[in-house]
């Protein structure tokens, strides 16, 4: 521990409450929206946030990295910081609730243990054999002949990951011999992926529609949060190659109040419980991304956070109070909690930087944020920075435009029309963000 780092004695009354984002995208763009909004709360402090959270109301910037732990536990400290809410998976894997719990300070998420689930597959998956979880067949490989050797065995098309933290992207679905050995010595050779893709998980290609199911976890128990479906691919009718994600929306019809208690039973309950009994007791947002396959439910991946860009959806839908709801559960009352959420569906499209996911230019001026949006519309910032007076762009998933709607289809017709007001060079998006929802609500 930095022996630099100094404790203040005094905190401030909790209905004046200070808190912390850590992160600089959309998620916490719209977890600062949703903490300013807490009738507990005077102040927002988001480290290194974004242009967004550098003008929402309440909320400010701190230039602070996500990786600078030290420097985000003295900020903790300095300004009084009540409660501390991580966004982003690479400080969670680099233990800065740990750190802040050493210093008695309220910090939302799991610690480095049992952030594991998400910065190496191959722990996730070998966790998920021992307990039982259901998820695709699988093998763990560090060299080109080994993945050749188990990529013929498990049968093509399959699924390359990274083993390592790739901010969403260290996935690859190979259709045949030839894209696997490509892909494999991209992966392992460093060229790809860094040091995420060292090892490298072979993975069957699962049949089926695909959602998010995030829960508020404290040790074995769980509060649910609404369902959402995320848009991997970037381009139209999930085409083109993974990306962090082009939009998403919620609630996702695909899972029903069956499915919903499927997936509580035969994942996250004895994922927790699996996590408790391995000594790594979870507290913090839990994210199973899912396969709604012939045969069940099946675990595509675990993130131990947030999901981006499922955050906006579900936060807009949200009607509790974030701030309180998250207090309860770190004073270990998560029984206590009942969330309320607006009927209405939310749906987000992401604005994204041409070139993206691979190469992008930086720095193009982003015009159409000045018009005041209506109640069911909200912009997410993401890669967003301020140059002076005017906005930037500073990533790859640059916006998250997102709208309430009665319907699947009218929450996509607003996105549409706002995201169409917003423009910078080389700005695309998505037109068919919630389709599958859309075609269900047709067939019905």
């Amino acid at each position: 521990m930095n022996s630099d780092i100094e404790t203040s004695a005094s905190f401030p009354n909790m209905s004046s409450m200070k808190v912390l984002i850590i992160g600089s995208g959309g998620r916490e763009h719209a977890l600062a929206w949703k903490a300013a909004q807490s009738s507990l709360v005077d102040d927002v402090l988001v480290a290194p946030g974004n242009a967004g959270t550098a003008l929402e109301p309440g909320v400010r910037n701190v230039a602070i990295a996500v990786e600078d732990i030290d420097g985000l536990l003295q900020l903790a400290i300095d300004e009084n910081i009540q409660l501390t809410i991580v966004g982003p998976e690479v400080p969670l894997a680099a233990g800065v609730v740990d750190r802040f719990n050493e210093r008695d300070l309220r910090c939302f998420g799991p610690n480095a243990g049992a952030a594991q689930l998400e910065s190496s597959k191959a722990f996730a998956k070998a966790f998920m054999a021992r307990h039982a979880i259901p998820t695709a067949a699988y093998a763990v490989v560090d060299t080109v002949a080994d993945g050749m050797d188990k990529a013929k065995a498990i049968g093509f098309p399959l699924v390359l990951k990274a083993d390592g933290l790739a901010a969403g992207k260290g996935v690859v679905i190979v259709e045949d011999e030839q894209q696997a050995e490509t892909t494999l010595q991209d992966m392992l050779s460093g060229n790809a992926f860094g040091a995420a893709g060292h090892r490298v998980v072979v993975e069957e290609f699962l049949v089926g529609e695909e959602a998010s199911f995030i829960v508020i976890a404290e040790g074995e128990r769980a509060v649910p949060l609404a369902s959402s479906q995320d848009h991997k691919r970037r381009d139209d009718g999930d085409l083109g190659p993974n990306t962090g994600g082009m939009g998403a929306y919620s609630p996702a019809p695909a899972v029903d109040q069956a499915m919903h208690e499927r997936i509580m039973a035969e994942v996250i309950q004895p994922t927790l419980q699996g996590m408790a009994a391995d000594g790594h007791r979870f507290t913090g947002f839990l994210y199973a991304g899912v396969m709604l396959t012939d045969a069940g439910p099946k675990v595509l991946e675990f993130n131990v956070r947030f999901g981006d860009p499922e955050t906006q959806p579900i936060l807009m839908r949200l009607q509790s109070d974030l701030v309180q709801t998250l207090l309860t559960v770190l004073d270990g009352r998560i029984d206590e909690v009942e969330l309320e959420w607006d009927p209405r569906t939310a749906l987000g499209i992401v604005v994204a930087a041409g070139g993206y996911p691979d190469a992008y230019a930086k720095g193009k001026v982003i015009s159409g944020l000045d018009a005041v949006p209506t109640a069911e519309i909200k912009v997410f910032h993401a890669g967003t920075r301020m140059d002076g007076d005017q906005v930037v762009t500073s990533g790859g998933r640059v916006l998250c435009v997102t709208a309430l709607g009665d319907s699947v289809a009218e929450a996509q017709a607003r996105a549409l029309d706002w995201a169409g007001r917003i423009g910078f060079d080389g700005a695309f998006y998505r037109r068919d963000i919630g389709h599958r929802a859309i075609a269900r609500a047709s067939n019905d």
